[in-house]
């Protein structure tokens, strides 16, 4: 029982640690950024679904990005409902995206996304630190 127990935590932690594909030089980057004990994870691409929750990678040009960001809460009152943001403790999901018209190929990205009173925000910034775009909360609750 002891070696199943093994191999499966080790079988767990190498799915875990998958390396990244190298940035495509025709392409623009963009990594995703949270802090500790927020899950935030890309979902898609111009309404597609995209393949890798790590990352996005798009050609040059307009796109949109859509995130989900997933956060714990404690309790505070409140109705209960999607909308007041009231509620009790645990878990909130929140469906976040972005529009910028102007990537670009072979720059690199930080998708930065965070939560104030139990609703989520979403910032592009260049390598640089600037600030390129801010997102928009599509929908939040418990789902």
């Amino acid at each position: 029982m002891p070696r199943i127990l093994f191999c499966s935590l080790l079988l767990l932690l190498t799915a875990c640690a998958q390396v990244r594909p190298a940035a495509d030089p025709a392409k623009a980057w963009i990594d995703l950024y949270s802090i500790a004990g927020n899950q935030l994870s890309a979902q898609e691409v111009d309404g597609r679904q995209w393949n890798d929750a790590r990352y996005f990678e798009v050609s040059p040009g307009k796109h949109r990005l859509q995130v989900r960001l997933q956060f714990e809460v404690s309790g505070g009152g409140g109705s209960g409902t999607e909308n007041s943001g009231g509620g009790g403790s645990g878990t909130r999901t929140c469906i976040l995206a972005l529009d910028y018209d102007h990537f670009e190929a072979g720059q690199h990205y930080r998708l930065k996304a965070g939560t104030v009173s139990r609703r989520g925000w979403l910032r592009l910034y260049d390598r640089d630190g600037n600030l390129l775009s801010r997102g928009q909360q599509l929908r939040c609750g418990a789902f």
